[in-house]
């Protein structure tokens, strides 16, 4: 750092700091905090050197590294009187300002900021009567300014009456009023003390203006709270006066009324004495107040939860078994874990079992059991919807602070059920979503464990409340979409598609009779028989429940009832013949699946969430180059599984009687029809090798053979779920022979037993076995060509002794 004396002006080479929205003015001491790392690294070269720096404003206060264009010319060459750490990374710095300066030009600007300046030193102002009368002026508009802006302290005040030059009169002045930096920059700027002391007169007239208006708009709120305040208190007069004539009500007396209604619940100590403030806060609040009214809202809704309120529980296996029977066909396996648990709860009242979750495809009963388990039982039934629900306040409520708080969803279906031993039935769990509001499935966590719900805490009510008593059921479609800590907490019982012959139970002894009550037409007057109840089944549905099915019938009935208000006496009968006459044409054909056997086309079987599926998947083998035609609407994992199904043929092409450079010599193309339904997963892995197979070694694929089973590409077979939902699929296809994956044997005890008596299942553990199923006749090995590749894979094991 260098001293320069340039035109009687001296010039300085110093550390520059650059201030956001702070000006520093001439002879006078200011304190600030300083952050950036390029301002330390000035700050440590002052401390070096003779301590000082020069310090000049930025024009953008978000620019948090300026260059010199964003520096204002004029500044102050300032003296650091004392550094000390503020924070971590931060110091706080005393520094006076000396002279100001002009920056001529940086001289780095890494890694601190370095810049030549020179000093402009302004002579003392000679006393004339045009710098007098500004400086009285000046020091008017300075003791109008302090009236209406009472923070300024009195040693400023003193100071500034003290002061007999222009220019430092104009800094001092500035320096300690509240204005933009923009504004101090311009004072500092102007070198001349008399131009100076002009323009702050400007600047003091104008802001008290500012000031004066200020004040007057403070001074009318006050006004408007003193006449709100006039208004109350002359209310509450009105209020008493009523009061002592008997004319109203006296909030006084609603306090106390709470105040028995706490004391006759006999809640828990802690609980009866935060309703207790929570009444004596009530008695002290005016009645006009928002306040009161949330408070009594709180209270009301307090008071009105069953604490200790229950239904008397008459657990009767038998009855209970009836009225299941009576309102369910089938689904033997949820009646009977439905029984165990009431037997459970008969004997041990206080111990809670574990949640049940019914998990089924949608119209297969799961809402009205849950309806059915609540009348057997004898208590209160409530049901929430839990689909689509994304703010986990909809779970444990809102905070009674806000504005339109409510309970959740929870505490309002047990306040609703007016007991605290209700039947709450969460219906579609697997539909909860979750975004920035919360999770709701995490706020359930709670609910659902029977170790913890005894004390269950909803922001609301913001009291512990036993949950221990109520019956939960939830229902989902899918249970793998439900959040593993959740799904933990519940015990799955799986609903399975009906078979036909269940569906027709169901129509004849459930779903025509309350049809022909619903639609008020008698029994005589509309028979459906029995022939057209197997058609309407298997020709105008396809689903896993009976909703469709029921649609159709009430579609009937609705025909009928037309007829029958034409004519009272009319009878009708809906027969097979006739029931196009009713529906239209046939929507579902029987030959779902082909008669005859095909090369190339293979029966698979898929899941989806309404049921099991037949997946029939077909593949042509083209001369060409070797490309593979992957369509059908396939997701990743199925394309991935019908890439390892082609390398698995290819290692054993030869044993098979396929040309060894089918990979280049040949065009694959895969489809699986209904273009239109995206489809994926594994499972279809050896239905891909076997429709290979056969288009490649002009081999038919036997018709009244289905099979599901994920291939590797050293062609062991691999287990794959929703085993039961695909069987019934077989099942209602006609199919007669399911190949299976060795590993889910296990899983066959799952299967409804009408399926198991019509199809035959066989296990497998290798494509091998596969082929010998699935193919009319295996094909034989080719002998290798001169040149060929003559490598043969791994001898296979036999089958029959083959692990999985």
């Amino acid at each position: 750092m260098t001293n320069i004396i340039e035109n009687n002006h001296e010039s300085l080479n110093l550390p520059v700091i650059a201030l956001r929205g702070l000006v520093v003015f001439p002879n006078l001491s200011i304190q600030f905090d300083v952050g950036r790392k390029k301002s330390i690294l000035a700050i440590s070269a002052a401390m070096e050197h003779n301590q000082k720096i020069f310090l000049v404003a930025q024009k953008d206060l978000a620019d948090n590294d300026p260059d010199r264009s964003q520096m204002y010319p004029m500044g102050v060459v300032a003296q650091i009187k004392q550094v000390f750490r503020h924070s971590e990374d931060g110091l706080r710095l005393l520094v006076e300002g000396q002279h100001r300066a002009k920056i001529q030009g940086l001289t780095q600007e890494s890694p601190f900021i370095e810049a030549d300046v020179v000093i402009h030193e302004t002579a003392a102002c000679p006393k004339t009567p045009k710098s007098e009368a500004l400086m009285r002026r000046t020091q008017a508009l300075f003791e109008e300014y302090i009236q209406n802006y009472k923070q300024v302290p009195p040693d400023i005040i003193l100071n500034v009456v003290k002061q007999k030059d222009c220019g430092r009169l104009a800094d001092f002045i500035t320096s300690h009023i509240t204005l933009d930096y923009e504004e101090k920059q311009e004072i500092l700027s102007e070198l001349d003390p008399v131009k100076r002391l002009e323009n702050l007169i400007d600047i003091l007239e104008e802001e008290n203006q500012i000031l004066e208006i200020e004040n007057e708009i403070a001074a009318k709120a006050k006004e408007q709270m003193e006449q709100n305040h006039r208004e109350y208190y002359l209310r509450e007069q009105m209020r008493a006066i009523s009061y002592e004539l008997g004319e109203d009500e006296s909030p006084q007396d609603e306090c106390d009324t709470f105040r028995e209604k706490v004391m006759e619940l006999a809640l828990p100590e802690k609980s009866e004495e935060k309703l207790l403030k929570d009444c004596a806060r009530l008695a002290k609040m005016p009645s006009s107040s928002h306040e009161y009214n949330v408070l009594r809202n709180y209270l009301e809704i307090c008071l009105d939860l069953p604490w200790n309120v229950s239904s008397d529980e008459v657990i009767d296996l038998e009855k209970a078994a009836k009225v299941l029977d009576k309102e369910h066909y089938g689904l033997e396996k949820v009646k009977e874990r439905i029984l165990e648990s009431l037997a459970v709860r008969k004997l041990a009242p206080k111990n809670n079992g574990q949640i049940i979750c019914l998990v089924g495809p949608p119209g297969v009963g799961k809402t009205s059991v849950a309806r059915s388990i609540a009348k057997a039982v004898g208590c209160e039934y409530v049901r929430i919807s839990l689909g689509g629900v994304k703010d986990e306040s909809e779970i444990v409520g809102h905070r009674k602070t806000y504005v339109g708080s409510m309970p959740g969803r929870i505490i309002s279906a047990v306040r609703q059920a007016g007991t605290n031993n209700p039947l709450i039935l969460l219906d579609e769990i697997d539909k909860l979503c979750s975004d920035f509001r919360g999770d709701p499935a995490s706020a359930l966590l709670e609910v659902l464990d029977s170790e913890q719900n005894s004390s269950f805490y909803d922001h609301y009510i913001d009291l512990p409340f036993d949950l221990s008593k109520v019956l939960f059921l939830t229902t989902a479609n899918d249970h793998t979409t439900i959040p593993a800590p959740l799904l933990d907490r519940m015990d799955v019982i799986t609903l399975s598609s009906y078979t036909h012959e269940e569906k027709f139970q169901i129509a004849v002894k459930h779903l025509i009779p309350k049809q022909l009550k619903k639609h008020g037409i008698l029994a005589k007057q509309l028979k459906i028989t029995q022939s057209a109840v197997h058609e309407i089944i298997s020709s105008y549905t396809k689903e896993a429940g009976v909703r469709g099915l029921e649609r159709n019938i009430a579609k009937i009935c609705r025909q009928c009832a037309k007829v029958i208000v034409d004519d009272p006496n009319a009878k009708t009968t809906i027969k097979k013949s006739n029931l196009e006459d009713y529906l239209g044409p046939k929507k579902f054909r029987h030959d779902e699946i082909s008669k005859r056997d095909e090369i190339g086309l293979v029966n698979g079987l898929a899941w989806t969430s309404v049921g099991g599926e037949i997946l029939p998947i077909e593949v042509a083998a083209m001369t060409g180059t070797g490309k593979l035609e992957l369509t059908g609407n396939l997701g990743n994992v199925m394309k991935e599984s019908a890439k390892a199904a082609i390398s698995c043929v290819r290692t054993r092409a030869e044993n098979l009687g396929i040309s060894t450079d089918f990979y280049q010599k040949m065009d694959i193309h895969i489809h699986v029809p209904e273009g239109a339904v995206p489809k994926d997963g594994p499972s279809a892995g050896i239905a891909m090798a076997t429709s290979i197979t056969s288009a490649l070694s002009q081999t038919k694929i036997r018709h009244d053979v289905a099979m599901t089973g994920e291939i590797t590409l050293q062609g062991r077979v691999l287990p794959i779920g929703g085993l039961k939902e695909k069987t019934m699929a077989a099942y209602r296809a006609g199919i007669k022979n399911v190949i299976i994956p060795a590993d889910n044997v296990s899983d066959l005890a799952e299967v409804d037993q009408v399926v198991k008596e019509s199809i035959e299942f066989h296990p497998v553990h290798r494509l091998d076995e596969v082929l010998n199923l699935a193919l009319t006749e295996m094909p034989k090995p080719k002998k290798s060509q001169p040149g060929a590749d003559d490598r043969k894979p791994d001898p296979l094991p036999d089958p029959a002794v083959s692990q999985p």
